[in-house]
């Protein structure tokens, strides 16, 4: 789906400043392929492609010297040609609940030259999962009145490899690769789980099917059983509603669905989501009837927050029952994280609760979400980082 500016960034590999490619981010043939390129036969960039993948992603290397198993001399060819790119971490910040949140800063693997760009990454330890939530665009375009991010304009497509970079990150902060040591500030790992990321989020900055490719081959990538090896039922996209793109999305990625309704009439839905002007709820929703491989085991997850005398009356929550019929679905009720210079107030808890019931009577579940690191803005509809729309001439190096 094409946006206002092309600021994608498809090609691959990425060279660096230094002339060493990017390897993270590249699926099995690409990875092959680059290493053909460089002078070896088929069988051999098969097996070396095979190695490298678990390095990369299974044992969390950025150093080709560690990678035991390939013969020194062809480490240093790899060192010398390659590179195994993460974000630099700007900021790390742990809420009072465990919460923990990153400003990661890229530089634009196609230009250089550029001003690099930040992102907000968040962790969520509960007691039997970890989730991590990860942004796919510096920005976004869709403006949603109610959130914080929407006010960020947007910059640019993160790559696939920038999407992966910070699984990687965070895994590594986390101790979650082989060998790892845990954070020793207490209460940020799930008790009982050999891992602390267990679960994925797209439901960071941007809209991940405007960046569709890479946030495709991203998750891809992290759902491969020789890699990060993450189930697709543990690996959730959250869109605003790009109508186009949600079959495809499913089909060709096969992870759980999040859709952004938050309103239950058009009328409010163009204040609250202005795409929904462009695709109404009426193809949204069939959108979601037809998505491959829903079951009441692969249910759509349909996040709603709560807006105090704006959605959240009792005649909204009869309209969301009639409007989900026949869509296997799980309401989760969002109440609305404050930012500085919003007019939305959350509704209260009694109304909330009112809410849920009339939902639940009627046979979904619907769990309120309950608020998590809002001490550091990591709470949902509340991540910005610093990074702000590029000058012209910066955009115009993007497109040349």
């Amino acid at each position: 789906m094409s946006i206002a500016l092309d600021l994608d960034h498809h090609a691959h590999p990425a060279r660096r400043a230094d002339g060493r490619t990017s390897l993270v981010g590249l699926m099995k043939p690409e990875l092959r392929e680059t290493l053909r390129a460089i002078g070896l036969d088929e069988r051999e960039a098969k097996m070396r492609a095979t190695q490298l993948w678990n390095w990369i992603y299974h044992n969390g290397v950025t150093d080709f010297e560690r990678m035991s198993n390939i013969q020194k001399g062809f480490r240093q060819t790899l060192a010398e040609t390659f590179k195994l790119d993460r974000p630099e971490i700007v900021t790390e910040q742990v809420s009072n609940d465990g919460t923990r949140k990153w400003l990661f800063r890229f530089r634009d693997p196609l230009n250089p030259g550029l001003p690099p760009v930040e992102v907000e990454t968040v962790y969520i330890p509960e007691s039997d999962r970890g989730t991590l939530c990860v942004s796919s665009q510096v920005g976004c375009t869709l403006n949603c009145s109610f959130c914080h991010t929407g006010t960020q304009k947007l910059v640019r497509n993160l790559t696939a490899g920038e999407i992966l970079g910070q699984i990687l990150m965070a895994r590594e902060r986390l101790g979650d690769f082989p060998g790892g040591q845990r954070p020793d500030d207490g209460g940020l790992v799930p008790s009982g789980e050999t891992r602390a990321v267990t679960n994925i989020v797209m439901m960071g900055m941007g809209e991940p099917l405007y960046n569709y490719e890479s946030v495709k081959q991203a998750l891809l990538i992290a759902s491969d059983e020789a890699g990060i090896s993450l189930s697709k039922r543990r690996i959730t996209l959250s869109t605003s509603g790009i109508v186009p793109q949600i079959e495809p999305a499913g089909r060709e990625i096969g992870v759980m669905l999040a859709i952004s309704l938050h309103a239950v009439r058009d009328d409010l839905r163009d204040i609250l989501v202005p795409i929904n002007k462009k695709w109404p709820l009426k193809d949204l929703l069939e959108a979601c009837r037809t998505y491959p491989g829903l079951s009441n085991a692969r249910r759509i997850t349909f996040e709603y927050v709560m807006l105090r005398d704006i959605n959240d009356s009792d005649a909204d929550a009869r309209e969301l029952v009639r409007l989900l019929a026949g869509i296997p679905a799980k309401i989760n009720l969002i109440p609305f994280n404050p930012w500085p210079g919003t007019n939305y107030e959350c509704s209260t808890s009694a109304r909330i609760e009112q809410f849920a019931d009339i939902v639940n009577r009627a046979g979904y579940a619907s769990p309120v979400r309950t608020p998590r690191g809002r001490d550091i803005f990591a709470a949902c509809g509340q991540l910005k980082s610093a990074s702000e729309r590029l000058s012209k001439k910066d955009r115009d190096a993007l497109t040349a």
